[in-house]
């Protein structure tokens, strides 16, 4: 058993053993296996900050009405491929209450999380023109949505957002779309990794190029509410949270409930489709399915290839959160502000010794506090970082597999370091800093 920092020589080994190839380009996943097993073997609890999964209790609303469910009968009952009836209405509801938007339940459709409603959406968006190639992703992003448009066998396009905000992000956007390949653009707002939150003139451009060249904008809402600099809880009071779906006819808005919801482990997310997008027609999808409707293609052509419909009683038991939000009986932010407290303790703890953030403004404020923050150490370059805190039993994930721009730096989430492991992790942090002066 190996005391903290953990030799360099154990570190290679166990990478070489895991079968990481390039530990720059190693996943999630491999972090995570990698960060176990040098747990185990050192005896030290690591501070996990590489997964971005919640820390908080599920909603006991939602827990109560699966159970009513089960209860019911609706496990022996194969759910609606559109999905839950009451599901639909109360998302229609809550877009219109929290986002101030007008979406008909029938383009409101249950996914098994969001990473399949991404998944689901390259297979039919992609597919809409055969003359396009592929999807632009605005980085940095989540990184397995790329592998999924690569295992799709789509072609992609990508850059770093970081030096094209405001004004400068049209001329940047338009030299990808005047190309005449994008079928889709895909973000995350409030963005993972960099917690970067997209201004109305931001997402006014997106939405005006998108119609320009007749592109369908993939919104990714996976911390839908979360900057907490300003309170998006009232329901139908403003400020509603900003959404391209205020600029532009063709979108899809990925609505997840792992985050602001805490309740990631049933796996239900909603995929939204604007209803002019539902209903418009593409020929071209017909090599793939059996209608040219785009909201039919991807109901009963993608989704029902893909999971044949979600869990019966975890739409019920989300249908009861959507309500309770939507009547106003239930905060879902109250508890999730909780992240970013966290991160504030945690930012400072890092700042104070000789870590600085990589993406440390928005716009021309500083980065709000959130699930997520960025980190490089100066002199610790490339992968070394992520090496380094590893062996002083800190992990993360590179900002490399994001579609950064900025060698060396490292994404943190704050989900899973519990207040008690503060002290613990300033002790780590400390130790580093005095090593690598």
């Amino acid at each position: 058993m190996e005391k903290l920092p953990l030799s360099p020589e154990l570190l290679e080994k166990r990478i070489e053993d895991i079968g990481i190839k390039s530990f720059g380009k190693a996943s999630i996943r491999e972090i995570v296996k990698l960060a176990s097993t040098l747990e185990r073997e050192s005896g030290a609890k690591f501070i996990r900050m590489e997964m971005g999964v919640p820390g908080l209790k599920a909603p006991s609303i939602g827990i109560e009405a699966e159970k009513k469910a089960l209860d019911r009968g609706l496990a022996s009952v194969y759910p609606n491929i559109e999905g839950y009836r009451d599901l639909k209405t109360e998302t229609s509801r809550f877009l219109k209450l929290f986002l101030d938007i007008d979406v008909h339940p029938k383009g409101c459709v249950p996914t098994v999380g969001s990473m399949m409603g991404g998944f689901a959406s390259f297979l039919v968006v992609n597919r809409n023109d055969a003359s396009r190639e592929g999807t632009l992703f605005i980085d940095p992003g989540f990184p397995v949505q790329k592998q999924q448009v690569k295992i799709l066998g789509h072609d992609y396009r990508s850059f770093d957002v970081y030096d094209y905000r405001g004004e400068k992000l049209r001329d940047k956007l338009e030299s990808y779309l005047e190309t005449g390949k994008v079928s889709s653009i895909l973000y995350s707002n409030p963005n993972n990794p960099a917690w970067i939150c997209l201004t109305e003139e931001e997402l006014s451009i997106i939405g005006e190029l998108a119609k320009k060249y007749n592109v369908v904008v993939i919104e990714d809402l996976a911390y839908l509410g979360m900057d907490f600099r300003k309170d998006y809880s009232e329901p139908g009071k403003p400020p509603y949270q900003p959404t391209v779906a205020k600029y532009c006819d063709d979108y899809i808005l990925l609505v997840s409930s792992s985050k602001a919801f805490s309740y990631a482990g049933q796996r239900i997310g909603m995929l939204i489709m604007s209803d002019h997008l539902f209903n418009s027609k593409f020929p071209d999808l017909l090599r793939y399915y059996t209608s040219d409707m785009f909201g039919h293609a991807m109901i009963f052509g993608a989704l029902y290839a893909l999971s044949s419909g979600v869990t019966h009683t975890t739409q019920v038991g989300l249908t009861a959160l959507f309500k309770g939000v939507n009547d106003g009986s239930y905060n879902y932010l109250a508890d999730v502000k909780e992240y970013g407290e966290k991160a504030k303790i945690m930012k400072k703890i890092f700042l104070d010794n000789g870590f600085a953030l990589v993406y440390d403004t928005d716009m021309d404020k500083p980065i709000a506090d959130g699930f997520y923050f960025t980190l490089e150490y100066p002199g610790v370059k490339d992968d070394m970082l992520l090496k380094e805190l590893l062996r002083y039993g800190i992990s993360a994930i590179g900002l490399g597999i994001t579609g950064s721009t900025h060698k060396g730096g490292i994404r943190a989430c704050v989900s899973l370091v519990s207040r008690e492991q503060f002290p613990v992790l300033e002790k780590r942090v400390k130790q580093f800093h005095n090593d690598h002066k």
